[in-house]
């Protein structure tokens, strides 16, 4: 077992790595009591060696890991990358590039949505992982060697893994499809936390502009105070007790006291004065600058066109082997459907090319879905127009 528990080994290890053209790299931590991740340990294997990094070694610097997660001319692999690069983001203010996902370009390979990395070790590399240590407490010191074993097979088996899709993807032509999903993992703003969109996780919670304008600042209270106390969201207050508070608005102690699901005695405290305040910045609002509600937008009045496109998004999506969810979401055929030129990732690209054109031609009554031998196919007019007759313009 190769555990690197100084900043010495760990710089010797990272220099041997960086002379490779890629590193595989998991990462283990602990997040139910804190807002932000707790790292605990990290695994990086290269085509000739692996190693866990015991992040919680004392006087352990990350300095060399960060350095190598920068490197230019290595291309970092993970599987779901987000929370590990999340991580990353929050203790160095760097996102590892060149990246490579395996979870996305498992759906670009048709494997579906979101596989696992268990689902493909399973599939690419004929080998069934022992899940006994999952679930383990990776703070806890000593490491066991069973964690050490688990650990450092999350990255043994993803270089097979990557070698796999990366052929795969480059024999398909699809390499450039992964570009879109790339920069979106390695853009900061996807792991900037800013209390003024906290409201977002919790915006089909409300139906009324004024609730929303209460519902954007009451969230906006509390996401800030967890990060403050790196404590999780719940702790400060629970999701439906912050909503009761956006649907009632209430504007004194009492009545904040009297919410049916309000902790008792916290009305009093520091906190429920700041949830009064908050809630009469909500009422202050301008509310023709709020954001659309869900209700004005979905669908609008575009239900049944919705509903084709989706059928025609997983003939698709089965058609070419991409998982449909890489093609479109349920928002991207909202927008197709309210407007042609959508500012969508459907309607650019590969996506385009691959679906959006289809879902235009069908919106606009040029393209037809048929049903041929149990399987939903695609029908051009111009395919049964007869002879004599003319298509429908």
């Amino acid at each position: 077992m190769n555990v690197i528990t100084t900043t010495q080994a760990l710089a010797e290890l990272c220099l041997r790595l960086s002379a490779h053209p890629y590193v595989t790299v998991d990462t283990e931590f602990l997040r139910e009591t804190t807002f932000w991740p707790k790292l605990c340990v990290v695994q990086l294997a290269s085509p000739e060696e692996a190693a866990a990094v015991d992040v919680m070694a004392e006087g352990l610097d990350l300095a060399p890991f960060f350095a190598l997660m920068a490197d230019p001319d290595v291309v970092k692999v993970f599987h779901a990358a987000r929370q590990d690069l999340e991580i990353i983001w929050h203790l160095a203010k760097l996102i590892p590039a060149p990246l490579f996902d395996t979870q996305v370009a498992a759906m670009v390979c048709g494997f579906g949505d979101q596989v696992s990395y268990g689902d493909l070790t399973q599939t690419v590399c004929r080998v069934s992982l022992d899940k006994s240590s999952r679930f383990t407490d990776w703070a806890r010191r000593p490491l066991l060697p069973a964690q050490i074993d688990y650990a450092i097979a999350d990255v043994t088996h993803l270089r097979d893994i990557y070698q796999f899709l990366r052929g795969k993807l480059a024999q398909s032509g699809r390499l450039g499809w992964l570009d879109d999903e790339m920069a979106l993992l390695t853009s900061p703003a996807t792991y900037e936390q800013h209390p003024d969109n906290a409201w977002e996780r919790l915006r089909g919670r409300v139906r009324k502009p004024r609730d929303l304008a209460v519902l954007m600042e009451v969230a906006a209270w509390r996401e800030a105070e967890a990060q403050a106390r790196d404590v999780p969201r719940s702790r400060v207050l629970k999701d439906d007790v912050l909503v009761e508070v956006a649907l009632a608005a209430p504007r004194g102690v009492e009545a904040l006291g009297n919410l049916r699901a309000f902790p008792r005695g916290m009305e009093r405290s520091r906190a429920g004065a700041d949830i009064l305040a908050a809630v009469e910045r909500g009422l202050a609002r301008d509310q023709k600058s709020l954001p659309k509600l869900d209700r004005d937008r979905r669908n609008g009045g575009n239900g049944a066109t919705v509903e084709l496109l989706k059928v025609l998004l997983r003939q698709v999506s089965e058609g070419h082997g991409v998982a449909a969810k890489m093609i479109a979401t349920v928002e991207d055929l909202e927008a197709i459907a309210a407007d042609d030129s959508a500012p969508t990732q459907a309607l650019s690209g590969w996506r385009r090319e691959l679906f959006g054109l289809k879902a235009l031609e069908l919106k606009h009554g040029r393209l037809a879905l048929t049903v041929e031998n149990g399987r939903v196919t695609l029908l051009e007019w111009r395919d049964a127009e007869e002879p004599g007759e003319r298509a429908p313009s």
